[in-house]
């Protein structure tokens, strides 16, 4: 692989992963059973796709594969193209309200026109219905990259680079003033609300080190969760809110989360603080980027990667 190559890529169209640019690459969907430790494999193919959603209902994951969306039945694995509108430069951040009924995405598009200022080019943040339709812009600004619902449906939560800073954002998905909720230098990225509302949980460089944080909804009461030899990101609560999963790359990645690397899923007891490894594989980028639980909180979806001779 001429890596070289594929980092050019990755810096000329950001709105596609480094790994989505690759063309020797296996990626697996694959299902983890709590109760178990099992894994299912749901679909395989020489090509890049990326985190998977797990649909309200039961029925379905959502992943993204070159700009575009798909639902992946689980009971035939058959793939289906979502219609995004224009919508077709969509990168790993999206993700289903939970009430089933809505769909957020994150495509490149151009920054909302502001008097006597340029547009920019980023990720912006997008809702339409989850079987299709016309996407509705919601962040005026770019880049803004979707992690999280509010459980009322009322608000989304993203990080958001400003003034070159990375940080934690909400916003109403009418659209409107968003709100800052992190200020540490350094990368903050990943926020994702717990079942009640409650809470937002996230991935932080406030430690130096990638780990992963909460905080209260309006930002207040930040605390370090996680403080091990792992770059930690993406937590995902259950959906009783008593757990969380996210992936741990094993060497130290600083502020960066690359494809194709030693990882591992983990699951962290809220009550207790007790950590569990769940199973290892070679992935990051993709696998994990967002909400992937079942409805009935007994697996998650993941993404895993092989390198393919062509």
């Amino acid at each position: 692989m001429n890596i070289k190559r594929y980092l050019l890529l990755f810096l000329l169209f950001p709105y596609m992963s480094f790994a989505q640019q690759m063309d020797n690459v296996r990626s697996t969907l694959e299902i983890y059973n709590i109760d178990t430790g099992e894994r299912d494999t749901v679909r395989s193919e020489e090509a890049h796709f990326e985190a998977p959603n797990w649909s309200r209902d039961g029925n379905f994951l959502i992943i993204n594969q070159q700009g575009k969306l798909y639902k992946v039945d689980l009971e035939s694995n058959k793939k289906t193209l979502i219609n995004t509108g224009f919508a077709d430069r969509c990168n790993n951040d999206h993700g289903i309200s939970f009430d089933g009924k809505w769909l957020a995405i994150s495509h490149q598009a151009a920054s909302e026109p502001v008097a006597g200022q340029p547009t920019k080019q980023g990720s912006r943040i997008y809702i339409l219905p989850l079987e299709g339709g016309t996407p509705k812009a919601v962040t005026p600004n770019v880049p803004s990259y979707w992690h999280g619902w509010s459980p009322d449906g009322q608000r989304v939560a993203y990080c958001a680079e400003r003034d070159g800073e990375y940080d934690v954002y909400t916003i109403s998905v009418d659209g409107g003033e968003e709100t800052r909720l992190t200020t540490t230098p350094g990368l903050d990225d990943g926020p994702e609300y717990s079942p009640d509302g409650k809470t937002i949980y996230y991935n932080s460089m406030a430690s130096g080190k990638m780990e992963i944080w909460q905080m209260n909804v309006d930002g207040s009461n930040k605390k370090q969760l996680t403080n091990d030899k792992y770059s930690n990101w993406f937590a995902h609560p259950s959906p009783d809110g008593k757990s969380l999963v996210y992936i741990s790359y094993h060497e130290d990645q600083g502020s960066a989360h690359p494809g194709m690397k030693a990882v591992s899923l983990r699951l962290l007891t809220l009550a207790s603080g007790s950590v569990k490894t769940l199973c290892s594989f070679t992935g990051g980028q993709g696998t994990i980027n967002v909400p992937s639980w079942s409805p009935d909180g007994k697996r998650f979806a993941f993404v895993t990667y092989a390198y393919i001779n062509k």
